[in-house]
Order: structure tokens, then sequence, then C-alpha cells
């Protein structure tokens, strides 16, 4: 057998052209990773500014150091969401140079960019509802810094403004990345209402079609999913709605397009439900018999 690295490249290049999956090869290419983590984080600076580096901030420069982090992030944005686009008609089979994609990217930058106001208000509403429900939080600023839960549902309200313009790839893209981050899995179809907490947050997975209203805790290990996994269904409603005010304890499973929890319902820990629940609900597991020998 040879094992010259020649014929090593050689093999692993003809794996290439037989199976295809490249990138950067002949026209346009898809959007990098490195860019969307760079966009992240400057998205999470301009949040909360001052929270990811050692940058001093100045109150009489303050705007020039955003204006300058928001115009780093028009950029970047215009130029993956282009690259997204240009993906989306390529998957069409349309060919040439797309001016609409160019125009497109630009105009959903400007649109995201106008909601950062209204964005961060919603995040803040987010540290505030884990600083009330957590009593182990000391401080928003404690929040901020080590809540993986803040992170992720901060990111995800960006990704979803993006999901719910069309924009392909992208969004995954970046709650995949606080998904690898936190280990929290929010696809970014998830439509999520006002102080939203997820406490310790680890294991968490939040379906595309799934509703949850405002004031909803959740811990860690719960899953809101489908209840049956069909390709044919992609385009339907297949993951549950979590009213206001509902609080679903570690490791429960709730299943299904149908499938509604009530408002001021109260989840307990490991439960399975696929069916709608009213309003009210305390669901919970009846309690085991534990068979205890003491003895050396």
């Amino acid at each position: 057998m040879n094992y010259s690295l020649d014929s090593i490249t050689e093999n692993i290049v003809k794996t290439y052209k037989e199976k295809g999956v490249l990138n950067h090869l002949r026209g346009p290419n898809l959007p990098s990773r490195k860019s969307i983590r760079h966009i992240i984080r400057n998205i999470e600076s301009i949040i909360f500014p001052g929270f990811e580096s050692e940058e001093v901030l100045d109150k009489e420069f303050i705007s020039y150091t955003i204006g300058t982090k928001v115009q780093q992030l028009t950029k970047d944005l215009t130029i993956e969401i282009r690259k997204s686009l240009e993906f989306a008609c390529r998957m069409k089979k349309h060919s040439g140079a797309c001016n609409l994609c160019a125009e497109s990217a630009e105009g959903i930058t400007f649109k995201l960019l106008n909601k950062i106001p209204e964005l961060r208000e919603l995040i803040l509403f987010d540290v505030e509802a884990a600083l009330q429900g957590d009593p182990a939080a000391k401080s928003s600023e404690e929040v901020i810094l080590s809540y993986p839960g803040l992170e992720a549902i901060a990111i995800h309200r960006f990704a979803h403004e993006l999901y719910k313009k069309q924009v392909p790839l992208i969004p995954r893209m970046m709650n995949e990345y606080i998904h690898r981050q936190t280990g929290i899995d929010i696809h970014p179809g998830a439509s999520i209402g006002e102080r939203f907490f997820m406490d310790h947050g680890t294991g968490i997975v939040i379906g595309e079609t799934t509703v949850i209203g405002d004031n909803v805790r959740i811990y860690q290990g719960v899953t809101i999913g489908a209840l049956k996994v069909i390709k044919e269904e992609a385009e339907v409603k297949r993951h549950p709605t979590i009213e206001d005010n509902v609080t679903i304890y570690s490791g429960a499973t709730i299943l299904g397009g149908n499938t509604i929890i009530g408002k001021n319902s109260i989840i307990g820990g490991n439960v399975w439900i696929t069916e709608s629940q009213s309003e009210g609900s305390r669901i919970y597991v009846k309690p085991v018999e534990y068979i205890i020998k003491n003895g050396k």
C-alpha cells in the first residue's frame, strides 16, 4: 500500500471531485464561521458596553466608540447576509451575479440595526428576570458576566429577527455557535416573549416552531420538541406553545405542535407531556417508593 503524501493528497482531492461540498471554489463563498463569531461578539459588546473587553468607556466619547462598533457590524453583517442570500439563489438554480442579493442584504442589515434599542430593552428584561428568579444572583452585572442562559437568549433574539426576514444559514450559525458555548439549543425560529429565564440552562432544547409567552422560567435539561420527526411536516407547527408565567422544572419533556401549556402552570421535573394542559395546571411525577438498605 502506498503511504506517500502525494497519494494521500490525491485520494482526498478525489473525494472533492466525486462528492462535492466545497466552499470558496469557483464563485461566491458561504458565510464565514469566523465572521459570524466576530459578529456575535460585536453584538454583545453593543448590548453590554464594556462587558466584552477591557476598553475604557468615556461618557464624552461613548457615541464614537459605539458608532465605530455599529459601523463594523454594518459592514460584517451586510457581507455575510449577502453571501447567504446568494447561496439561496444558487440553491434555486439562479445563475450569474445577483445585484438584488446585495441590495436586500443592505436593507436587512439596516432593519436589524434599527431594532437594536428594542432588542436591548428585551434583553435587559431577561437580565431582570434572572436577577429576580435566581436567589443566587447578586447583581445584574453578575448575570451578564456569568449566566449562559442570558447569552443564549440575547443572541437568539438577534438570530430570530434574521430568521423572520428569511435570511438563510446565518440564524442557525449564530444559535449553533451559542449552543456549543453554553449547551443550550434554541432554534432561531422559536418565538420567545419578554422576561425569559433559563436557570442553569445546560441541555435545554427548544424547537423551531415553539411559541413561548412572557415571564416563563425553564430549568436545565428541558426539551420543548416535536412529537414526530417527519420531513414532510417541516412547514407545519411541530412544537408546543408555552403560555405566560409558566415554570418548567429540570428534565421535563413537552412535545407536539398542538400541545399548549396554559398560563400560570407549573411543570414538574422529569414529566413527559404530549397533550395540552389547562391554565393553572400542576403536573408532576408521583413519588416513587424508595427501598433503602443500610448496612456494611
